[in-house]
Protein backbone atom coordinates (compact mmCIF):
# COMPACT_ATOMS: atom_id res chain seq x y z
CA UNK A 1 0.00 0.00 0.00
CA UNK A 2 1.23 3.72 -0.48
CA UNK A 3 4.02 4.31 2.02
CA UNK A 4 3.44 8.10 3.49
CA UNK A 5 2.87 10.24 6.38
CA UNK A 6 -0.78 9.93 8.67
CA UNK A 7 -1.98 12.83 6.86
CA UNK A 8 -1.39 11.00 3.16
CA UNK A 9 -2.57 8.20 4.41
CA UNK A 10 -6.26 9.19 5.77
CA UNK A 11 -7.25 11.54 2.51
CA UNK A 12 -7.04 8.72 0.95
CA UNK A 13 -9.19 6.77 3.72
CA UNK A 14 -11.24 9.70 3.16
CA UNK A 15 -11.41 9.96 -0.48
CA UNK A 16 -12.30 5.99 -0.68
CA UNK A 17 -14.92 5.89 1.90
CA UNK A 18 -16.82 8.83 0.95
CA UNK A 19 -16.62 8.03 -2.73
CA UNK A 20 -17.57 4.41 -1.80
CA UNK A 21 -20.74 5.56 -0.21
CA UNK A 22 -21.72 7.49 -3.28
CA UNK A 23 -23.54 6.18 -6.14
CA UNK A 24 -20.78 7.01 -8.56
CA UNK A 25 -19.38 3.88 -9.76
CA UNK A 26 -15.00 4.07 -9.62
CA UNK A 27 -12.64 1.28 -9.39
CA UNK A 28 -9.30 1.19 -8.02
CA UNK A 29 -6.12 0.55 -10.27
CA UNK A 30 -2.38 1.56 -10.89
CA UNK A 31 -0.03 0.00 -8.81
CA UNK A 32 -2.34 -1.41 -6.20
CA UNK A 33 -4.01 -3.15 -8.94
CA UNK A 34 -0.69 -4.14 -9.68
CA UNK A 35 0.23 -5.29 -6.18
CA UNK A 36 -3.54 -7.00 -5.87
CA UNK A 37 -2.60 -9.38 -9.30
CA UNK A 38 1.29 -9.77 -9.36
CA UNK A 39 2.47 -9.20 -5.14
CA UNK A 40 4.62 -7.13 -6.32
CA UNK A 41 4.57 -4.02 -3.66
CA UNK A 42 6.40 -0.87 -4.33
CA UNK A 43 6.14 3.01 -3.45
CA UNK A 44 3.43 5.22 -5.23
CA UNK A 45 2.95 9.17 -5.38
CA UNK A 46 -1.00 8.77 -5.57
CA UNK A 47 -4.13 6.53 -5.92
CA UNK A 48 -4.99 5.65 -9.04
CA UNK A 49 -9.09 6.03 -9.24
CA UNK A 50 -11.07 4.91 -12.71
CA UNK A 51 -14.49 5.77 -13.62
CA UNK A 52 -16.23 6.50 -17.16
CA UNK A 53 -15.90 9.51 -18.72
CA UNK A 54 -19.49 10.46 -17.94
CA UNK A 55 -19.76 10.52 -14.36
CA UNK A 56 -16.18 12.53 -14.12
CA UNK A 57 -18.41 15.72 -13.64
CA UNK A 58 -20.12 14.36 -10.59
CA UNK A 59 -16.91 12.88 -9.16
CA UNK A 60 -15.35 16.73 -9.04
CA UNK A 61 -18.27 18.05 -7.91
CA UNK A 62 -18.53 15.19 -5.14
CA UNK A 63 -14.95 16.10 -4.13
CA UNK A 64 -14.93 19.48 -4.21
CA UNK A 65 -18.03 19.46 -1.74
CA UNK A 66 -16.11 17.42 0.70
CA UNK A 67 -13.86 20.59 0.62
CA UNK A 68 -11.01 18.80 -2.07
CA UNK A 69 -9.80 20.76 -4.94
CA UNK A 70 -10.29 19.10 -8.45
CA UNK A 71 -9.95 19.76 -11.88
CA UNK A 72 -9.32 18.38 -15.10
CA UNK A 73 -5.75 19.15 -16.55
CA UNK A 74 -6.13 16.91 -19.10
CA UNK A 75 -10.22 16.70 -20.58
CA UNK A 76 -9.17 13.65 -22.58
CA UNK A 77 -8.39 11.59 -20.21
CA UNK A 78 -7.07 12.89 -16.52
CA UNK A 79 -8.60 14.80 -13.91
CA UNK A 80 -6.97 15.08 -10.43
CA UNK A 81 -8.38 15.75 -6.99
CA UNK A 82 -5.71 17.64 -4.39
CA UNK A 83 -5.45 17.28 -0.96
CA UNK A 84 -2.44 20.04 0.23
CA UNK A 85 0.77 18.44 -1.90
CA UNK A 86 -1.05 15.06 -2.51
CA UNK A 87 -3.34 14.03 -4.65
CA UNK A 88 -5.27 11.06 -6.85
CA UNK A 89 -5.81 10.57 -10.58
CA UNK A 90 -9.48 10.49 -11.41
CA UNK A 91 -8.85 8.43 -14.83
CA UNK A 92 -11.26 7.92 -17.54
CA UNK A 93 -8.94 7.36 -20.27
CA UNK A 94 -5.77 7.46 -21.50
CA UNK A 95 -2.85 9.87 -22.69
CA UNK A 96 -3.14 8.00 -26.52
CA UNK A 97 -7.14 8.01 -26.76
CA UNK A 98 -6.92 4.31 -27.17
CA UNK A 99 -7.63 2.98 -23.94
CA UNK A 100 -10.72 4.27 -22.60
CA UNK A 101 -12.69 3.34 -19.50
CA UNK A 102 -16.57 2.16 -20.39
CA UNK A 103 -19.14 -0.61 -18.85
CA UNK A 104 -16.59 -3.75 -19.20
CA UNK A 105 -14.07 -2.66 -17.06
CA UNK A 106 -16.85 -2.37 -14.42
CA UNK A 107 -18.36 -6.06 -15.57
CA UNK A 108 -14.84 -7.68 -15.13
CA UNK A 109 -13.88 -5.87 -11.97
CA UNK A 110 -12.09 -7.25 -8.78
CA UNK A 111 -13.91 -6.80 -5.21
CA UNK A 112 -10.97 -6.65 -2.65
CA UNK A 113 -10.12 -4.37 0.04
CA UNK A 114 -7.68 -0.83 0.40
CA UNK A 115 -6.90 0.72 3.93
CA UNK A 116 -9.93 -0.81 4.60
CA UNK A 117 -12.67 0.35 2.52
CA UNK A 118 -14.10 -2.21 0.07
CA UNK A 119 -13.49 -1.14 -3.38
CA UNK A 120 -13.30 -2.57 -6.64
CA UNK A 121 -9.95 -3.34 -8.52
CA UNK A 122 -9.61 -2.43 -12.48
CA UNK A 123 -10.21 -5.94 -14.00
CA UNK A 124 -6.40 -7.75 -14.85
CA UNK A 125 -7.03 -7.26 -18.36
CA UNK A 126 -7.45 -4.11 -18.78
CA UNK A 127 -4.82 -3.32 -16.68
CA UNK A 128 -2.23 -4.92 -18.83
CA UNK A 129 -4.04 -3.53 -21.85
CA UNK A 130 -3.55 0.05 -20.99
CA UNK A 131 -0.30 -0.66 -19.58
CA UNK A 132 1.20 -2.09 -22.64
CA UNK A 133 1.61 1.28 -24.31
CA UNK A 134 3.06 2.78 -22.05
CA UNK A 135 6.34 3.17 -23.50
CA UNK A 136 7.40 6.85 -22.63
CA UNK A 137 11.37 7.62 -22.30
CA UNK A 138 10.96 7.93 -18.44
CA UNK A 139 8.55 4.98 -18.11
CA UNK A 140 7.86 2.06 -19.21
CA UNK A 141 5.14 -0.09 -18.00
CA UNK A 142 6.64 -3.47 -20.00
CA UNK A 143 8.06 -5.02 -16.93
CA UNK A 144 4.32 -4.25 -15.50
CA UNK A 145 2.54 -6.65 -18.60
CA UNK A 146 5.10 -9.04 -18.24
CA UNK A 147 4.78 -9.72 -14.51
CA UNK A 148 0.96 -10.05 -15.06
CA UNK A 149 1.64 -12.13 -17.63
CA UNK A 150 3.63 -14.52 -15.39
CA UNK A 151 1.20 -14.42 -12.64
CA UNK A 152 -2.09 -14.88 -14.27
CA UNK A 153 -1.11 -15.83 -17.93
CA UNK A 154 -3.10 -19.23 -17.83
CA UNK A 155 -6.71 -17.58 -16.43
CA UNK A 156 -6.55 -14.00 -18.62
CA UNK A 157 -9.32 -14.01 -20.49
CA UNK A 158 -7.46 -14.02 -23.83
CA UNK A 159 -10.76 -13.73 -26.28
CA UNK A 160 -11.35 -10.52 -24.32
CA UNK A 161 -7.59 -8.93 -24.14
CA UNK A 162 -7.07 -9.85 -27.95
CA UNK A 163 -10.65 -7.82 -28.10
CA UNK A 164 -9.36 -5.02 -26.66
CA UNK A 165 -6.19 -4.72 -28.11
CA UNK A 166 -8.28 -4.92 -31.67
CA UNK A 167 -6.27 -3.18 -34.86
CA UNK A 168 -3.18 -2.67 -32.00
CA UNK A 169 -2.93 -6.38 -31.67
CA UNK A 170 0.82 -6.01 -32.20
CA UNK A 171 1.41 -4.28 -29.56
CA UNK A 172 0.35 -7.19 -27.48
CA UNK A 173 2.26 -9.46 -29.55
CA UNK A 174 5.60 -7.07 -28.41
CA UNK A 175 4.77 -8.08 -25.17
CA UNK A 176 4.48 -11.78 -25.51
CA UNK A 177 7.52 -12.43 -27.53
CA UNK A 178 9.58 -10.58 -24.63
CA UNK A 179 7.58 -12.52 -22.05
CA UNK A 180 9.28 -15.89 -23.51
CA UNK A 181 12.57 -13.58 -23.69
CA UNK A 182 12.49 -12.44 -20.10
CA UNK A 183 11.01 -15.94 -18.27
CA UNK A 184 12.12 -18.65 -21.13
CA UNK A 185 10.79 -21.36 -18.38
CA UNK A 186 7.21 -20.06 -18.20
CA UNK A 187 6.55 -19.54 -22.60
CA UNK A 188 3.54 -22.10 -21.67
CA UNK A 189 1.52 -19.32 -19.23
CA UNK A 190 1.00 -17.97 -22.22
CA UNK A 191 -1.41 -20.34 -23.89
CA UNK A 192 -0.67 -21.87 -27.38
CA UNK A 193 -3.59 -20.89 -29.26
CA UNK A 194 -2.53 -17.21 -28.39
CA UNK A 195 0.92 -17.00 -29.58
CA UNK A 196 -0.84 -19.18 -32.86
CA UNK A 197 -3.53 -16.22 -33.61
CA UNK A 198 -0.75 -13.45 -33.29
CA UNK A 199 1.88 -15.34 -35.01
CA UNK A 200 -0.14 -16.01 -38.00
CA UNK A 201 -1.63 -12.76 -37.82
CA UNK A 202 2.15 -11.33 -38.04
CA UNK A 203 2.82 -13.47 -41.34
CA UNK A 204 0.30 -12.65 -42.92
CA UNK A 205 0.28 -8.93 -42.21
CA UNK A 206 4.16 -7.89 -43.01
CA UNK A 207 4.07 -5.76 -46.11
CA UNK A 208 4.05 -2.10 -45.98
CA UNK A 209 1.54 0.23 -45.58
CA UNK A 210 0.06 2.65 -47.78
CA UNK A 211 -0.60 4.82 -44.94
CA UNK A 212 1.96 7.50 -44.32
CA UNK A 213 1.26 7.29 -40.20
CA UNK A 214 3.35 7.26 -37.38
CA UNK A 215 1.29 5.04 -34.66
CA UNK A 216 4.66 5.31 -32.35
CA UNK A 217 2.54 8.49 -30.52
CA UNK A 218 0.27 5.42 -28.94
CA UNK A 219 3.28 4.33 -27.28
CA UNK A 220 4.74 7.86 -26.25
CA UNK A 221 3.63 11.45 -26.53
CA UNK A 222 7.44 12.77 -26.72
CA UNK A 223 9.48 10.28 -28.69
CA UNK A 224 7.97 10.23 -32.18
CA UNK A 225 7.21 14.43 -32.42
CA UNK A 226 10.13 14.59 -35.01
CA UNK A 227 8.40 11.73 -37.31
CA UNK A 228 5.56 13.93 -37.49
CA UNK A 229 7.32 17.60 -36.86
CA UNK A 230 10.15 16.78 -39.53
CA UNK A 231 9.08 13.57 -41.45
CA UNK A 232 5.63 14.83 -42.16
CA UNK A 233 3.54 11.36 -40.49
CA UNK A 234 -0.10 12.14 -39.80
CA UNK A 235 -0.56 11.25 -35.95
CA UNK A 236 -2.41 8.02 -35.18
CA UNK A 237 -3.85 9.65 -32.01
CA UNK A 238 -5.62 12.69 -34.35
CA UNK A 239 -9.27 11.87 -35.69
CA UNK A 240 -10.44 10.02 -37.47
CA UNK A 241 -7.72 7.68 -37.04
CA UNK A 242 -7.22 8.28 -33.41
CA UNK A 243 -9.89 9.31 -31.00
CA UNK A 244 -8.35 12.44 -30.05
CA UNK A 245 -8.90 16.17 -31.53
CA UNK A 246 -5.56 18.23 -32.60
CA UNK A 247 -6.46 20.66 -29.91
CA UNK A 248 -6.10 17.73 -27.15
CA UNK A 249 -2.99 16.98 -28.85
CA UNK A 250 -1.75 19.85 -28.27
CA UNK A 251 -2.59 20.45 -24.78
CA UNK A 252 -1.04 17.06 -23.66
CA UNK A 253 2.09 17.58 -25.97
CA UNK A 254 2.51 21.03 -24.43
CA UNK A 255 2.68 19.57 -21.15
CA UNK A 256 5.68 17.19 -21.44
CA UNK A 257 8.25 19.09 -19.53
CA UNK A 258 5.80 18.71 -16.18
CA UNK A 259 7.06 15.51 -14.57
CA UNK A 260 4.29 15.71 -12.69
Amino acid sequence: MTQGSPEVRAFYIDALTHLSQSKIPFLVGGALALAHYTRIERQTKDVDLFLRSADIGRALDFFRGLGYRADVPFPHWLGKVYCDNEYMDLIFGSGNGVTAVDNGWFEHSVETEILGVAVRLCPPEETLWSKAFVQERERFDGADVLHLLHRLGPSLDWHRLLSRFGPHWRVLFAHVVMFGFVYPDQRHRIPAWVVDELTTRFIADRSDSADAVCNGTLLSREQYLHDLTRLAYDDARIEPRGRLTHKEVAIWTAAIGDKE
